[in-house]
Formats: structure tokens, sequence, C-alpha cells
């Protein structure tokens, strides 16, 4: 399964260190909780390869308030010149689903 995203880069703001996120529309993150309910894993984690422009990697994303969150790493930010509040564009692919 792979989801689509457009939304903008914001950090996470309790840790000194800069830790960056885009969220996932409530609409995927629905889709992805209701096909991952049994592969999760810590703090609910469902592992994705994720791709911004050029760059692609694993990863997990978490859940959130309303909405997984993706971490952005500074690689990818710097390789792709991603801003603060810019919105940035991508995808998420769901991988490992394995049954816990």
């Amino acid at each position: 399964m792979e989801f689509s995203f457009s939304n903008p880069l914001w950090r996470w703001d309790k840790r000194r260190e800069l830790w960056t996120f885009v969220s996932l529309s409530e609409d995927a993150s629905d889709k992805i909780a209701a096909a991952t309910e049994r592969f999760t894993h810590g703090f609910g984690s469902v592992r994705v390869e994720a791709t911004v422009g050029g760059s692609t990697w694993r990863t997990s994303i978490f859940p959130s308030d309303d909405a997984y969150i993706l971490p952005i790493k500074k690689a990818v930010r710097e390789a792709e010149g991603l801003e603060l509040d810019a919105p940035v564009v991508g995808k998420v692919r769901l991988v490992d689903l394995q049954e816990r």
C-alpha cells in the first residue's frame, strides 16, 4: 500500500536537537491504521519506505494525535532543500507487514 502526501515540514519541540516531521493526512492515517492493526511495532510504529524528491529511505511512521507522522532526517532535508513550514511532497509505502 502506498500513500502520497503534501504537507508542511514541522519541528518537534520536545528535544533540543532539530527533529523534523511531516504529518500524513487523516484519511491516509485511518487507512494505514486499519491495514496495519496487527503489524505495528514499538510505540505503534509502522515500517515504511519513504520517498521525497530523489531521496528514498526506510524508516517508521508513528501515530500522533490525528495522523501518522513521518520523520524527515537531516540528510534528506539537505539533499532535497527542505525548509521548516514549507510543503514536502512525497509518498510512503508500507513494508514488513508481518503479524506480531
